[in-house]
């Protein structure tokens, strides 16, 4: 199927949305699916607490550590191939982890799921841009696409508890198999092809570099966020700040790089990516918290507290597809301050709650996610339609790669900063003295819980406090960076052949 010009979007366009709709619901689930099942599959494979920290994060480290690449390589050998090659590799790896029979294979089995998730996150966000020529449904388009993956990870959980309630835990990653056979089979009817018109060998020095960089990196964050800031966190970032260097270096210095870093010298692909690493920072913490807070002092179970999340999806599905229409007429990033400032009602609510309020934390949330919703659609519109149409995939993967860092930054700094805030109200205590979730799992007495879930609601005060004076800079910056930007009606529409 070819989609050249700058016409609208026929039926065929809107079938290939809905299709590729699919994979990225599937990815945002495979992110949280597991908090449910985790307490069933130790029993069963009975990892030790080293190995459970690898079966949840592999996943997480490895599609941020090959976003670059693998969006660099769909540009390269084709988008849509790439896409369903990754397809089939989520596929088969979701089929070994679901039968694993040790920690170390369950293990394997997420790291290459982390890896082929790679390929589709890229993959899909850049065919948007092939598919939808005309600007203002190309954001809309991509508000959808958002949507998509923070729906998929609101309902992990959910999907989660429902499974576990028919079957065994390796049946929540059977999920993917449905969709990876919809994708292989509708993907070469629907969905175009795209490949850049002159093409490279992909630098394998390029691509050790930017793992050499991103992967401790990511490292030293998820550390960060449990309090373990020991030499090896230490060693890490010097380990990911010399090798983004020499990377960077490299990038300058090749007729083809991974990265096209000159990208950044566009200031509204500059501005966009700023404003969606300090947004997802934002809600990326607050998000961890209001999680916790629900299970841990308000007792919700995984499944029921997945529910809840419901209306901050709902809010954030409403921004992202509201904001591309409002940026028809008014410049973006007018719609993008205008909805950070809106999240700043939410961050107050959360500032002010007590125990026993879910309601008002919910509400808080989702005002939050609402400006989520809009950074989302409008700044990875502004990132992707930046780039020239061969270079789509790999703005598509820097912007993930960005929102995949601000969301780890932010459980790190807001994750440190409530337990600061937890232990310093705890004195005296011993196990309590940790963590909220310690005291609850040693089923501490009634009043050091009572004290405990208000010294970690406290906790969540002060993030949301700090996290909303971080936003209220960023909307100041949205409105005053992006402000040549025009509204999407007055954008020239850009032909991307597939």
């Amino acid at each position: 199927m070819e989609n050249t010009g700058t016409s609208r979007a026929g039926l065929r366009q809107w079938w290939g949305l809905a299709l590729l709709a699919l994979p990225t619901m599937l990815l945002g689930l495979d992110v949280t699916v597991l908090y449910l099942v985790l307490p069933s599959l130790v029993t069963d494979l009975d990892p030790s607490g080293t190995q459970t920290l690898w079966i949840m994060d592999a996943y997480g480290f490895l599609i941020a550590g090959f976003l670059i690449t693998m969006g660099t390589l769909g540009d390269r050998i084709g988008r849509r191939r790439l896409l369903l090659i990754g397809a089939a590799a989520f596929g088969v790896a979701s089929v070994i982890a679901a039968y694993s029979t040790s920690a170390e294979l369950l293990i394997a089995a997420r790291g290459l799921l982390g890896v082929a998730g790679a390929t589709l996150m890229p993959s899909t966000l850049a065919l948007i841009g092939t598919l939808f020529t005309v600007a203002r449904e190309r954001a809309l388009a991509i508000g959808v696409w958002a949507t998509m993956f923070a729906l998929g990870m609101a309902a992990g959980p959910v999907v989660g508890g429902a499974l576990l309630a028919h079957w065994w835990w390796g049946s929540a990653f059977l999920v993917a198999v449905p969709v990876v056979l919809v994708l292989l089979i509708a993907g070469p009817l629907v969905l175009p092809e795209y490949r850049a018109p002159t093409s490279h060998r992909i630098d394998l020095l390029s691509v050790a570099l930017s793992l050499a960089s991103i992967l401790p990196l990511v490292y030293a964050v998820k550390h960060a966020a449990t309090g373990d800031l020991d030499a090896w966190t230490g060693l890490a970032l010097v380990v990911g700040g010399v090798a983004g260097v020499v990377f960077v270096r490299r990038q300058l210095a090749l007729p083809s790089p991974l990265l096209d870093v000159r990208l950044f010298a566009d200031r509204a692909l500059s501005a966009a990516l700023a404003v969606l690493l300090v947004g997802l920072m934002g809600v990326g913490g607050v998000m961890f918290l209001v999680t916790q807070y629900l299970q841990l002092v308000e007792g919700y179970s995984p499944m029921v507290a997945g529910i809840w999340m419901g209306p901050p999806a709902l809010a954030m599905l409403v921004a992202a597809i509201a904001a591309p229409v409002l940026a028809r007429r008014l410049p973006p990033g007018t719609v993008m301050a205008g909805t950070l400032a809106i999240s700043l009602v939410g961050y107050g609510l959360l500032a002010l709650v007590g125990p026993g309020s879910p309601v008002v934390v919910v509400a808080g949330f989702a005002l939050v996610y609402l400006g989520l919703g809009a950074i989302a659609a409008l700044g990875t519109d502004l990132v992707v339609g930046a780039a020239p149409p061969e270079r789509a995939g790999s703005a598509a993967a820097l912007s993930e790669t960005v929102q995949e860092l601000g969301i780890a930054v932010g459980v790190a700094l807001l994750g440190s900063l409530t337990t600061v805030v937890y232990r310093a109200a705890m004195p005296g205590e011993t196990t309590a003295a940790e963590s909220l979730s310690a005291a609850v799992a040693e089923r501490a007495p009634a009043p050091v819980l009572e004290r405990a879930s208000a010294a970690f609601t406290t906790g969540l005060n002060v993030s949301a406090v700090t996290a909303g004076g971080v936003i209220a800079v960023a909307t100041v910056f949205c409105t005053l960076a992006l402000r040549r930007v025009r509204p999407l009606d007055a954008e020239p529409d850009v032909a991307r052949s597939g």
